[in-house]
């Protein structure tokens, strides 16, 4: 009787230990995203495209519109000086190399002489310093054009590149039957993050796996930790998982989280009512980051988002992870 009693209370606690367990732990703590790693270097090189293009676009503009304020002041500083330098011209032409040695010769005495030099003396490098900044702003306006013309050159090569990854993306997508336009996630009231270091010129520093992964026991760049911190301070703190190991993409190089849209952790079913609300603002966070935080890509329910070409269908095959249905995926640069 007493094997029998024991048993039963066996069996009630592991019953006990495995509901525990099962609450406890993520359905699917590295979901399997169903990517082709052709897919995905694709994806990476039409994104990472978009970016550079899109940064160097901004930075020409920034610069072309420094320029055209140094052609605008340098040109009046120079027609500011037109009157002048007209009645130096006048002055020289009536004056000429004999009327000024007339007037030296007549001068009634030596002092008068030497005061005439001096007059003299004094009107030539006042005509020369007006001569000279003349000139000099003339030069400065002409090299300022010059180099507007220089990045109005580059911004036409810049769009160029934009138009062919923007192709390259629409044609990646385009293979697992997505690309088409979509709706995408937009909240006007998210939050602004904190943004990321930049180098000098704007561009993003080159970064490794090299930061501990606080969702993991693997690694990250400093950049990918920055913007889980950002969207944890924004108060997305559901189950995340950054670092795996897989045989493409982005999270073996640190450079890529998954975020559940369910709080205990990544379920096998697509997420619906608070869990879907909260997957729709956190890819929308993201998004209206991605100029802050150096964001490559986010997927979520079927959905793309790149810099260049906006939200776009995306419609990879399988099961809730697959299709980006139960996580935010978020890829940076």
């Amino acid at each position: 009787m007493a094997a029998v009693v024991l048993r039963r209370i066996s069996a009630v606690l592991a019953l006990l230990v495995a509901s525990v367990f099962l609450v406890s732990t993520p359905a699917l703590a590295d979901p399997d995203e169903g990517d082709s790693k052709t897919l995905r270097n694709a994806l990476e090189s039409a994104a990472k495209g978009q970016a550079d293009a899109i940064q160097k676009l901004t930075a020409s503009k920034k610069r072309q519109t420094a320029l055209q304020a140094t052609v605008v002041t340098a040109t009046a500083d120079a027609r500011s000086l037109e009157a002048q330098v007209g009645s130096i011209a006048g002055r020289s032409y009536r004056m000429g190399r004999t009327s000024t040695m007339t007037m030296l010769l007549n001068a009634g005495s030596p002092d008068q002489f030497l005061e005439r030099v001096r007059n003299l003396d004094m009107i030539a490098q006042l005509d020369g310093q007006i001569l000279g900044q003349y000139r000099a702003d003339l030069a400065t306006a002409q090299a300022a054009k010059a180099a507007v013309d220089k990045e109005i050159r580059e911004q036409e090569k810049q769009v160029t590149a934009l138009t062919r990854k923007k192709k390259e993306a629409e044609l990646a997508l385009g293979s697992v039957g997505g690309g088409g336009a979509a709706g995408g996630f937009v909240n006007a009231n998210s939050p602004l993050a904190k943004p990321a270091p930049r180098n000098s010129d704007g561009s993003w520093p080159k970064e490794s796996c090299t930061v501990d992964d606080p969702t993991t026991s693997g690694c990250i760049t400093a950049r990918t930790l920055h913007a889980y911190q950002e969207a944890v301070a924004a108060d997305f703190t559901h189950y995340t998982n950054c670092y795996s190991k897989r045989s493409s993409g982005e999270h073996p190089k640190g450079r890529a989280c998954d975020f559940s849209a369910n709080k205990a952790g990544f379920q096998d079913v697509a997420a619906s009512g608070a869990d879907k609300t909260y997957g729709n603002n956190l890819a929308a966070f993201f998004v209206k980051n991605a100029d802050r935080l150096g964001i490559m890509y986010v997927i979520w329910y079927r959905q793309i988002w790149m810099p260049g070409t906006g939200w776009k269908a995306y419609s990879a095959s399988g099961g809730p992870a697959a299709v980006h249905t139960n996580h935010v995926h978020l890829s940076m640069l």
